[in-house]
């Protein structure tokens, strides 16, 4: 192996990432804003280089893990005649259409673009769980699988480059409001003195079988079926929503994490939809579109 991979940010995740090139043998060449992050690298093995345009002076995949797609601009918008020929796999988070203009941006300068989002964190990068969706150009992603499966399990989700961060940005939203519904209850049963220690011990097992129900919600979505049998109507589903909120303010609690929700099986329920299935909502959200 003698071509090095260049490795552009080193945040948590971006050392991470190449940390894993390294201890698999392959030759890296790291990059940071601020020199002290490439030390552990370079004890590591890493080649150091003090500017960009002396990272990409290779001709290696060049990875790029940086805090946003402004960032990626700024670091890669000056080297950009060096990158013909080259594949960048631009790890930074970044939504659909940012990634897609970045695709643009790369062709137009010659370079092939492979886009992935990381469904890890940097402790897990390398280790069963770790995943990693990609999404631009296949051929990208066949050449350099091998290097790809170093940090976790390696999806490619289609040639269309915002695909990836779709597929992340729509379970991030999922991630986030989990979290946000967690903090809810434990604001409600820390007011009568309770852990969140001990809330999550109950909490956690409870959300864990829930996601059991996450296959029958989709194939109702799919079906945008959200009549049939065994549906919890909207009806139903406010009235627990409206007890839950009764609840939240009785323990002297901010019910703006939940209200929203009320908010939409209540403006469902006003259009004629009462009976409907729970899952309705759906097609109040795509509305928006």
């Amino acid at each position: 192996m003698t071509t090095s991979t260049t490795f552009l940010g080193l945040g948590a995740m971006g050392t991470a990432l190449a940390t894993a090139a390294l201890d698999a043998g392959r030759p890296a060449v790291v990059w940071n804003r601020t020199p002290q992050r490439t030390h552990d690298l370079a004890a590591r093995g890493a080649a150091v280089a003090a500017t960009v345009a002396e990272a990409v002076a290779g001709d290696g995949v060049i990875v790029v893990c940086l805090f946003d797609h402004r960032s990626v601009h700024a670091v890669l918008d000056p080297v950009a005649a060096e990158l013909s020929g080259r594949t960048v796999v631009n790890l930074t988070t970044t939504t659909p259409n940012e990634s897609r203009e970045l695709a643009t941006w790369a062709a137009q300068h010659g370079a092939t673009y492979l886009d992935g989002a990381i469904m890890a964190v940097p402790e897990t990068i390398g280790q069963p769980g770790a995943a990693i969706l990609y999404s631009g150009s296949d051929a990208a992603f066949t050449r350099h699988r091998a290097l790809l499966d170093l940090w976790g399990t390696s999806s490619f989700v289609g040639t269309d480059a915002g695909l990836a961060p779709l597929h992340d940005m729509a379970m991030l939203v999922g991630m986030y409001t989990m979290f946000a519904g967690f903090l809810h209850g434990a604001a409600m049963v820390g007011s009568e003195g309770v852990s969140a220690t001990e809330f999550t011990a109950r909490q956690a097992p409870f959300l864990a079988a829930m996601t059991g129900q996450l296959a029958g919600l989709a194939a109702t979505v799919d079906a945008k079926d959200y009549t049939g049998a065994g549906q919890q109507s909207l009806r139903f589903t406010e009235a627990a929503l409206a007890a839950l909120l009764r609840a939240t303010a009785e323990q002297g609690v901010n019910g703006e994490v939940l209200k929203p929700v009320h908010d939409i099986v209540t403006r469902q329920i006003a259009a004629g939809y009462g009976e409907h299935g729970t899952a309705r909502i759906v097609e109040e959200l795509r509305s928006a579109r």
